[in-house]
């Protein structure tokens, strides 16, 4: 055994480079466990660069928006079409009736007592009636339409009186036509028990089924009748 005393400096100059061996182990370790966690993740190894995203993706294969919005393309694609004259989520309507004067009237139920009519003229659509908790009527240029709760319709022409008035109607009903507005116009149906019922147009016409005689008020005052 070497029994040579060494002094305080010998000793710090001997001792550095085992500290040094100790801390290059300590960080060899450290790189060793963070490439571990690296590659059970998926990552690419380092040195390796990952393939730069593409400015613009092939058509139909678009990157989603943020917050989840939609692009147009799958907008316009995502919006279910219908056929003229057809009623809410409806692809044709349930029947087909002839009016009057020429036109039909493409008749759709969309619900209890819920009822769409679109009229028809040289393959266009120029008029709508819709009963929705109540029944509908439509003055077309001297062609009266009215549709009910039921999904009936009929159309005639004449057999119109302008109000304000008291006037005799089909079935042997009366109606009092007041002017209550601009293009506001309210008729009480009078039966032989008094007022039976009452019609008012609020910016459009209006109908009613009196028991089988159908009646139109216009937003014009304009009133008619068919049985």
């Amino acid at each position: 055994m070497n029994s040579q005393k060494r002094t305080p400096r010998q000793a710090a100059v001997e001792a550095r480079p085992v500290r040094r061996a100790g801390l290059a182990l300590a960080a060899a370790s450290l790189l060793v466990v963070g490439g571990t966690a690296c590659e059970s993740d998926g990552a690419t190894p380092a040195g390796d660069a990952a393939p730069a995203a593409s400015a613009s993706a092939e058509p139909g294969d678009q990157a989603a928006s943020p917050s989840g919005a939609r692009s147009p393309d799958a907008e316009e694609d995502g919006t279910a079409t219908s056929g003229e004259g057809d009623g809410p989520g409806k692809s044709s309507p349930d029947r087909t009736e002839k009016l009057v004067d020429g036109s039909e009237a493409r008749i759709t139920e969309v619900g209890e007592q819920h009822y769409v009519a679109k009229i028809v003229s040289k393959g266009a659509v120029v008029a709508t009636l819709e009963t929705d908790g109540h029944d509908a009527g439509l003055n077309a240029n001297g062609m009266f339409v009215a549709l009910t709760l039921g999904g009936d319709l009929a159309s005639w022409m004449g057999n119109d009186h302008q109000g304000p008035g008291t006037f005799a109607l089909e079935g042997g009903w009366k109606a009092k036509v007041t002017k209550v507005g601009e293009l506001r116009y309210r008729a009480q149906i009078i039966g032989h028990d008094g007022v039976a019922g009452t019609l008012e147009t609020d910016g459009h016409d209006t109908g009613l089924d009196a028991n089988g005689v159908y009646i139109v008020l216009s937003n014009g005052g304009v009133i008619s009748s068919h049985k």
